[in-house]
């Protein structure tokens, strides 16, 4: 993974996704979590980013957010002043406490082997309260992976920011495809382009179910009806009583 994006350019983050655009989506997450966890309050987000769920989901839960990057934990901090913030890795994280409901959100794409991904389940199961719900909402699966390109950007704070993102598999035979961003940056009248290369994994829907369910959880496939989001599945997982 590249260390760019999330460390250095964490300041631009905001420019590239922005958080109003996550209103619709972080409806979608709590409908989820209600349907399984009536009256759940307390939410964990692992791999956090920059907060932009957060700052919708706050409204209804109470949130602590992780990521491994300090950089994003501040982007987040900045928006979400409310929210607990911890720094940490989805996949060890230990916190000896529990929550009503777990979000793993895009995040979770970084995992590109078994044991990766495994392990955050791992990380969901211990910090769910029984009767708890976790939320896995990778990119795609397998079975929904398309190439494509897609561009866009904001404007604010004096800056702008424009990307072109190309996703594309050179093996569809193994558990990763690779994600190249051309991100131009506009500031004080300067503009430069900054290239940044993403590795990702990806798995079967059957692979997910199955790994969920020897975790611990049951757990079973959702959609996401949000508009012009495609076959958007989630994986809704509950830690049982």
């Amino acid at each position: 993974m590249s260390e760019r994006l999330y460390h250095e350019l964490a300041g631009w983050f905001h420019l590239l996704t922005a958080p109003q655009d996550y209103e619709e989506e972080a409806g979608e997450i709590a409908r989820l979590i209600e349907a399984k966890a009536p009256g759940a309050r307390t939410l964990l987000e692992l791999g956090c980013g920059g907060g932009n769920n957060a700052s919708h989901l706050k409204r209804r839960f109470e949130c602590t957010l992780t990521d491994l990057s300090t950089a994003m934990l501040d982007v987040s901090r900045g928006l979400n002043p409310e929210c607990e913030h911890v720094e940490g890795d989805m996949r060890t994280l230990r916190l000896t406490r529990t929550f009503d409901a777990v979000l793993v959100h895009d995040a979770i794409v970084y995992m590109t082997t078994e044991g990766d991904l495994r392990a955050v389940f791992a990380t969901a199961f211990e910090h769910l309260a029984p009767g708890g719900v976790a939320v896995f909402l990778p990119d795609c699966v397998r079975e929904t992976f398309a190439e494509q390109t897609r561009h866009g950007g904001h404007d604010g704070g004096g800056r702008s920011l424009r990307y072109l993102e190309w996703t594309h598999d050179p093996d569809s035979a193994d558990t990763t495809y690779d994600v190249d961003f051309a991100l131009v940056l506009h500031e004080n009248g300067t503009t430069r382009v900054v290239h940044e290369h993403f590795v990702e994994g990806v798995f079967g829907e059957g692979d997910w179910l199955a790994w969920l369910r020897e975790s611990g959880l049951e757990a079973r496939v959702e959609r996401l009806d949000v508009e012009d989001a495609g076959d958007w599945r989630a994986f809704v997982a509950r830690r049982p009583d």
